[in-house]
């Protein structure tokens, strides 16, 4: 069978000061950005873009926030005031379906971290949660706590007087729309003017009445793409005959310290090195690597097909590159699903377990980014609603090769910041030929690699985010304000 590894443990590092930096400052992931700053260098444009109902966030201007980035850390600089600074000392309640290590659910303890760094109070309440204990919820939960978080139980009394005070009320995804109905009742109109939608989904079976049948009387929802956006204005219209509420799109962000350690070449060299070492691979091998959780909406199976296709093309073509591997980071063996099953079985069937490396799920990806040549976003479907990894991998100069489908197509730029293909089967032999283009092409992956870390500057930084949610939360508070 292909070779599973265990996510790297901290104390293999002990001996390396730069490692060390490192996994503190990543001890809960690049996925989750729990160390997030709260200082911002943003003085955000207040005018919105309209695309056909719903709003588009902008960036600042790009020429003066590339001057800012170029200031090194050892710099002196007066710091520029936080957009969200006025959100200080308001309420704000956060409401999410679940409390897991899934995009959804992180992204809202991100903005939690953000509104604690202004000083505002933050109460966070989590709908759907397991009758026994769960390592991971309780992790998580002592890390909103020392941030100054307060968690909540999502039902009683306690939930619902935090419900009419907030000065905002963020729910975040479809599913916790259930929550409105089965906690607040008789109060639930009171709460929707205030309430702020964060919605992340792309698929189908969240467009049910009982998870969004308030979604056209809440003060606005919050997309991460464009595309998301216009699939949940024209889904909701067709299939349940409601309207969405006003609509803002605002493009997520990498953080302060995910870009530090982006930018430390001494440690993504000892990353590198220990990785490779781990995985049994030599420094010059290239390594094409998908980071997501093991499943079928993600890819991993047509990955792999195009792996061992590329593999054959250049056999056939004789051509001359460097030992090629397949990393997978997100397996899940414990869960004993069919589906990874299915692609260790493939792995056997071809015989090229020797160049398949599964990587168990790990909280700490930035070494794997600071290892790998190549990120492959291979969602299926209708693709990611955003791809939260995607930018992450820009800001370590590496080449994406992602689907033409979702909020990849707004973050890579094809032929400049990587290459795309079809989603689906059709896309197979599309991603296999795109591998072979970038392993015989050395300069070509380097300067994709490079123009995706100037693209990350450009528009996907901490302070972008930020300043783009603060545009949001104003507008939505003022709303409340006036329908009071």
């Amino acid at each position: 069978m292909a070779k599973t590894h265990s996510a790297i443990a901290p104390s293999t590092f002990q001996k390396n000061k730069w490692l060390l930096m490192v996994l503190a400052l990543f001890s809960v992931s690049t996925l989750i950005v729990l160390l997030l700053r709260s200082t911002s260098d943003s003085s955000c444009n207040d005018r919105h873009h309209h695309y056909d109902g719903y709003h588009y966030v902008p960036d600042k201007d790009s020429s003066s926030s590339s001057a800012n980035h170029q200031i090194h850390a050892g710099s002196v600089k007066a710091a520029a005031p936080n957009p969200l600074n006025f959100m200080k000392s308001k309420l704000v309640l956060l409401v999410s379906h679940e409390l897991s290590l899934s995009g959804g659910p992180l992204l809202l303890m991100e903005l939690a971290f953000l509104l604690r760094g202004v000083g505002a109070e933050v109460v966070w309440i989590t709908y759907q949660k397991p009758t026994g204990p769960d390592e991971v919820i309780y992790s998580l939960e002592n890390k909103m706590l020392d941030r100054g978080v307060q968690v909540l139980s999502a039902k009683g009394q306690k939930a619902i007087d935090t419900a009419l005070k907030a000065d905002l009320v963020v729910l975040n995804t479809a599913v916790a729309g259930k929550w409105l109905d089965a906690v607040l009742k008789e109060n639930v109109p009171l709460v929707l003017p205030k309430v702020l939608w964060w919605i992340h989904e792309m698929r189908g079976h969240y467009f049910k009445l009982e998870f969004v049948k308030h979604l056209p009387s809440v003060a606005g929802a919050m997309i991460d793409s464009h595309t998301t956006a216009e699939y949940w204005k024209n889904r909701t219209k067709e299939r349940l005959g409601i309207k969405m509420p006003e609509t803002f799109v605002v493009h997520l962000g990498n953080s302060k310290e995910l870009m530090e350690v982006a930018e430390n070449n001494v440690a993504k060299r000892v990353l590198r090195e220990h990785v490779r070492e781990s995985l049994g691979v030599r420094n010059d091998d290239l390594l094409f690597a998908i980071i997501n959780s093991v499943s079928r909406g993600k890819g991993q199976d047509l990955f792999l097909r195009s792996f061992h296709e590329a593999q054959q093309l250049i056999k056939e073509k004789k051509l001359q590159v460097p030992p090629m591997h397949a990393v997978i980071v997100g397996s899940d063996m414990s869960a004993q699903t069919k589906f990874e099953t299915e692609l260790r079985s493939f792995v056997a069937e071809k015989r090229f377990q020797d160049r398949i490396h599964f990587i168990n799920k790990t909280l700490t990806v930035a070494p794997y980014l600071a290892s790998i040549d190549v990120l492959v976003q291979n969602s299926q479907a209708r693709g990611e609603c955003f791809g939260r990894i995607t930018i992450e991998a820009m800001a370590f100069q590496l080449p994406v090769l992602g689907t033409a489908a979702g909020g990849t197509m707004e973050i890579v730029v094809n032929e400049t910041t990587g290459l795309l293909h079809s989603a689906g089967k059709e896309g197979v032999t599309p991603l296999a030929k795109n591998m072979v283009k970038l392993a015989t092409h050395v300069e070509r992956r380097l300067t994709m690699g490079k123009k995706g870390y100037e693209r990350v500057k450009e528009r996907f930084l901490e302070h972008h985010m930020s300043g783009r949610i603060a545009l949001v939360l104003k507008e939505v508070l003022q709303k409340a304000k006036n329908q009071t």
